[in-house]
């Protein structure tokens, strides 16, 4: 048995209100769009995994997503431009990551970040 997808379901009581951040800012495509649900993704092979931790690292709050970007200068200037507050960083991270905390439209902390 192998698994081929995790999918992550966020609560979101207006899904299109989502759309700015997820399509605009991070690039992705509306894969399903049902109204009730709409699902985002890209072209990219993305590998599956699923993390447990007690903290998010350097003492942060544990994020809900971790998304990683081959553009992270390109996607942290779009967040600026739409002048959505940075919660923590920009940081070079000693396990050699460059990161960022914001929130989606939901409330939901969404760390951004580009192995350095």
């Amino acid at each position: 048995m192998t698994v081929k997808r995790i999918v992550a379901n966020l609560a979101a009581a207006e899904p299109d209100k989502g759309k700015p951040f997820y399509e605009d800012i991070l690039g992705l495509q509306p894969l399903m769009d049902q109204g009730w649900i709409i699902t985002f993704g890209s072209a990219e092979q993305m590998r599956t995994q699923v993390s447990l931790a007690s903290q998010g690292g350097s003492g942060t709050p544990l994020p809900d997503l971790s998304i990683e970007v081959d553009d992270y200068d390109a996607v942290l200037e779009r967040v600026r431009a739409a002048q959505l507050p940075i919660e923590y960083g920009p940081a070079l991270e000693p396990w050699g990551v460059r990161r960022f905390y914001v929130r989606d439209p939901f409330g939901k902390l969404i760390n951004i970040l580009e192995h350095a």
